[in-house]
């Protein structure tokens, strides 16, 4: 039985509403996703009933606080299937949890002469980072390339790796693109040379079911807000051992067992990486979001998603002037494209004036968009709560922008 839209739509209320006049049809998921309302309800009731600073206090508000706060922890856990919760840390975004990875995980490990492996796909954020700690330890950074599809070349992968390769830092699904990455064959390559993997899960996370255990991947980045959660929250999963085997990432309180002038001992993970106060109300606010996944199922979502996206392929294909952009055979749901001779964001521009909301630009891919010799692409993306008909609306917008170019 498949999932009732109209009902879950009714579970989300910011897309009841206009926009110039028009029904909002809300496609720039890729970008944040909606929040339903027992997200919203979740964040406003710790804020009226538990607001206390969690993990030190001797009364009940704290101890209300720390408990829900942990089990977001433990429902991170099983939702990745990490095998503890231990292996969950709070961070601000998948932006920090890469961050992190770079600034403690390289500053130790990471020496001149090394190699840093990423991908044409990759987002900025899984770029810089890298750039930087490179620039900073006389190491060396490797891009595996792409096919005209936007699927990367396997074979020119293994062809980078090497006894110098200290890490493999790839995206699971293309933010820009939807390319699923065949990232469990490019775990299995990595580790045959010693290199540990990270992860970028931001797109995955909310469309794909995780196993990081059986990906055996070392650390996978996420954000809570792809995820139905609030904004400024993630988490980076990492392997026990290599967690311990890091310095920390910050200095401050949480993070230490005890403090002299003359020396400092640092806490067990996860605390180790958590200096200072966290997003205490959102991090129990993206419980409610996990529950929301769980209730409807990740194979279920993903079903409705790929029809969605399917859908839109078979209706925008047939307008004249539409050029598809990434067209991998594994793909999560999202849509990029062009009009002929139109610039990307004269295309949104003109969508949202009948209520589209669609994302314009290269979408923090640059490198990408350089190597398909494209300014930018218009991106339509597909959540849970979209339906086909809203896919119908985005067909005739498109195809009343491409007949007013080609007249």
């Amino acid at each position: 039985m498949g999932l009732d839209i109209e009902k879950i739509r009714g579970l989300f209320p910011v897309l009841h509403q206009e926009v110039h006049g028009k029904p909002l049809v809300y496609f720039d998921n890729a970008a944040t996703t909606q929040k339903p309302q027992a997200v919203l309800d979740a964040l406003t009731n710790y804020y009226q009933h538990d607001n206390s600073n969690i993990h030190r206090g001797a009364h009940a508000l704290a101890d209300r606080a720390t408990r829900y706060f942990e089990e977001t922890r433990e429902a991170i856990q099983h939702f990745i299937n990490a095998r503890e919760a231990a292996e969950v840390i709070f961070t601000k975004g998948t932006t920090e949890g890469i961050n992190l990875v770079a600034s403690t995980f390289g500053r130790k490990f990471v020496e001149k002469g090394d190699e840093i492996i990423i991908s044409t796909l990759e987002h900025h954020s899984n770029i810089v980072p890298w750039q930087m700690l490179c620039e900073e330890k006389g190491a060396v950074l490797k891009v595996i390339p792409i096919n005209e599809a936007g699927e990367i070349l396997f074979k020119e992968f293994e062809k980078l790796l090497s006894p110098k390769t200290k890490l493999v830092s790839i995206v699971h699904a293309s933010n820009a693109l939807g390319t699923i990455n065949p990232v469990k064959q490019i775990i299995d390559a990595a580790h045959a040379v010693g290199a540990k993997v990270l992860l970028d899960g931001a797109q995955s996370s909310s469309h794909l079911r995780i196993d990081v255990q059986a990906l055996n991947c070392d650390f996978f980045a996420f954000s809570a807000h792809k995820l139905y959660g609030p904004t400024g929250l993630g988490c980076l999963y990492g392997k026990r051992e290599v967690f311990e085997s890091m310095p920390p990432y910050q200095g401050g309180g949480e993070m230490v067992k005890e403090v002299t002038f003359e020396k400092t001992t640092y806490n067990e993970i996860p605390f180790k990486f958590e200096a200072g106060t966290p997003n205490i109300g959102d991090v129990i606010a993206f419980k409610a979001a996990i529950d929301f996944i769980n209730e409807l199922g990740k194979d279920a979502i993903r079903a409705h998603e790929d029809e969605l996206l399917s859908y839109a392929n078979e209706q925008l294909s047939q307008i004249k002037g539409f050029v598809p952009v990434g067209t991998a055979k594994e793909k999560v749901s999202v849509l990029s494209f062009n009009i002929n001779a139109m610039h990307p964001y004269d295309v949104g521009m003109m969508l949202d004036a009948n209520g589209i909301a669609v994302r314009t630009g290269h979408h923090c891919t640059q490198p990408l968009m350089k190597r398909l010799g494209l300014e930018g692409t218009v991106r339509a993306s597909f959540s849970v709560y979209n339906s086909k008909s809203e896919i119908d609306k985005l067909a005739e917008g498109v195809s009343r922008i491409a007949r007013i170019k080609n007249k």
